[in-house]
């Protein structure tokens, strides 16, 4: 059995900047996620991708983001069970919590923090007949590491944010062609990454088809075909090196679904006028996976709520102690 003061559900940014926080007050944290690395979607799925509204990084890449996290927290020793997912929660008299992972692995702490993003997340996939016999080899949900197209000619379906980033981005780099594809001429992107790829399609470096879908695949001398229709019916064949379809990802809340919290729109719901608690005393949500009125899905509010939570973690875990706010300015880092 892992004994620790704080349990934290999930290892991306703003379950590894708890532990820096917790830290801080000399509680000691144990994370257990589901993917076999630390750093959550930036370090599975995302991990080349530019992020820009970091305070003091202009753009630090999703992956140079959990490294230096891993580097701040480092002095506070943390625990890392990875690779298995957090099942069952078990609370006892005292008000201590067990959890156990898919694979056994039991814990327990006073508090539980669930920072664990979009919960249990897939790619939504196109409903495409054959699909699964082209996967492996020319589709990709996910860019993981974005030179394995150099020199390749791909098509990217979608219109969000992740769409038009990579869009963008392999227009600037390794792609010898870029096209992209949605069923729609509105965008759901940020208005900035909207802009310049219309810009780019003005100037010949991303090619848009608009008011299109892609509704069935071929596959001829390991090139992939695209059969797209547009909304007036009109079809087109488009050959290329690799599809990807950037339609979002499909979070579940996943086991903690079952640990009865209050659950609104696949989101935890928290008291944020306080310390995100949830309707569990002792049990706090924080990041992603939490909602509230104003909730905004950004890693810097994620590190916030981080910051405010552990200081009522604290006063549960040590009602009898005065906890008094020391600045890092002063007092330094000081590990276990």
């Amino acid at each position: 059995m892992i004994k620790t003061d704080i349990i934290i559900i999930g290892a991306g940014p703003v379950g590894l900047f708890t532990v820096f926080e917790a830290g801080l007050l000399k509680l000691k944290c144990h994370l257990i996620d589901a993917l076999p690395i630390p750093g959550g979607q930036c370090a599975e799925i995302y991990p080349k991708k530019p992020i820009y509204d970091i305070p003091g990084y202009p753009t630090i890449q999703a992956s140079v983001l959990v490294d230096k996290l891993m580097e701040q927290i480092k002095p506070f020793s943390p625990g890392f069970t990875l690779g298995e997912t957090a099942e069952t929660l078990e609370k006892d008299k005292d008000g201590n919590f067990t959890v156990t992972t898919t694979q056994g692995t039991v814990h327990t702490a006073p508090v539980v923090a669930i920072a664990g993003g979009l919960g249990v997340f897939k790619p939504r996939k196109p409903p495409i007949e054959n699909l699964h016999t082209l996967e492996k080899k020319y589709i990709h949900y996910i860019v993981k590491e974005p030179s394995i197209f150099n020199k390749k000619n791909i098509v990217i379906s979608g219109g969000g944010d992740s769409a038009l980033d990579w869009a963008l981005y392999f227009a600037e780099n390794y792609a010898a062609s870029v096209k992209l594809i949605h069923r729609s001429d509105n965008f759901r992107a940020h208005n900035d990454s909207v802009q310049k790829a219309l810009n780019y399609a003005k100037e010949g470096k991303i090619e848009m088809i608009l008011n299109s879908e892609v509704y069935s695949l071929d596959e001829k001398e390991d090139n992939i075909f695209l059969n797209v229709r547009s909304k007036n019916k009109e079809t087109q064949n488009i050959k290329c090196d690799n599809w990807l379809p950037l339609f979002g990802l499909s979070p579940k809340i996943g086991p903690i679904g079952n640990w009865g919290l209050e659950i609104e729109k696949n989101a935890i719901k928290v008291n944020n006028s306080t310390d995100y608690s949830t309707n569990v005393d002792g049990i706090f949500a924080i990041g992603d996976v939490n909602t509230y009125d104003g909730k905004l899905k950004l890693i810097l509010c994620g590190f916030h709520e981080a910051a405010i939570m552990v200081q009522s973690a604290f006063k549960k875990i040590h009602p009898e102690k005065n906890n008094v706010l020391k600045y890092t300015t002063v007092t330094g880092i000081k590990g276990f």
